[in-house]
């Protein structure tokens, strides 16, 4: 298990303590319930890499954590090594990201579990073998588009209430340097598939999101944001794929952390690890983010 990277990344825990007294975090306390008193952060897809690091630096600064994922068994070793730790608390609910039932069953589950949300992590994503061909969800969407995009869209609409509620309060959507642009006549790629456009489009998608939740939640003390935290971390993902790693988890955590904490953080920005950055050009265009935001209330109901 990956001890936290709290006491090995220099100037990290400086970060982070400032950005809890920005928050208006107090020192957690130790109450019948774990998440009494405490900030509470969902990290999708913390099971592994980048998410379970997180997961875990946040735990160690007192944190309440809500662990997903799908795989139980490396869920509940999350929670285990969270709770080992003595500093934070944690519980982990399982959501396949492929239905979009299991997403919405995931928000009730969160409701139940807590009355605030202070910090939602959009980070749960794939990047399936071109060999595999294009895949589609249970709902029938393109797989990528449903699993990276379409899930956090509806996760974020299904607890914003509670967000608003819990204010100020962050959201970051775990995005990519890798844009495509979509194509609204044949956004579930049925024509023209590839693997790394399907993945490109969907991580564009998730900073539209985070531009329209900006606009939209402005005065509100919520903060939405889109990260690029690392190219080709040494994940799981990037394993399954059989590319070599070029930097490390630890580097995407200070990014993630950077903005999911920081007193500088803009909303609706886009940052490629510690500096803000330009999206790609089609997150820039109101008619094509009016399509996306069309097409995603269409598909979700939300």
């Amino acid at each position: 298990m990956r001890a936290t990277t709290s006491v090995r990344v220099a100037g990290l825990f400086g970060l982070a303590a400032l950005a809890v007294v920005g928050l208006g975090m107090t020192p957690a306390s130790a109450p019948d319930d774990p998440a009494a008193d405490r900030k509470v952060a969902l990290i999708t897809g913390s099971t592994s890499g980048l998410g379970e690091a997180l997961a875990l630096d946040l735990a160690a600064e007192g944190w309440h954590v809500i662990v997903h994922g799908r795989n139980v068994e490396r869920g509940e070793a999350v929670v285990e090594a969270i709770e080992a730790g003595g500093s934070g608390s944690a519980v982990f609910l399982p959501a396949d990201f492929a239905s979009l039932d299991e997403v919405r069953g995931l928000a009730d589950q969160v409701r139940s579990q807590v009355d605030r949300l202070d910090l939602l992590v959009s980070n749960a994503g794939i990047w399936r073998p071109a060999e595999e061909g294009r895949l589609e969800s249970e709902d029938g969407h393109e797989l990528h588009f449903q699993v990276n995009y379409l899930a956090g869209y509806l996760l974020v609409e299904e607890l914003l209430d509670l967000m608003e509620a819990s204010a100020p309060s962050r959201i970051v959507k775990v995005s990519s340097v890798a844009q495509a642009p979509m194509d609204f006549d044949d956004v579930m790629l049925e024509q023209e598939y590839t693997d790394f456009h399907a993945y490109s489009q969907s991580k564009l998608a998730q900073i539209f999101h985070a531009m329209d939740l900006a606009e939209r939640l402005e005065g509100t003390g919520v903060v939405p944001v889109s990260v690029h935290p690392a190219t080709i971390m040494d994940t799981r993902l990037v394993e399954e794929r059989g590319m070599a790693p070029r930097t490390s988890v630890d580097e995407g955590v200070e990014a993630v952390l950077a903005v999911a904490l920081g007193d500088d953080v803009v909303a609706g920005a886009y940052y490629r690890g510690l500096e803000r950055a330009e999206p790609h050009a089609q997150a820039l265009d109101p008619e094509a983010r009016e399509a996306l935001r069309a097409l995603s209330r269409e598909l979700t109901g939300r």
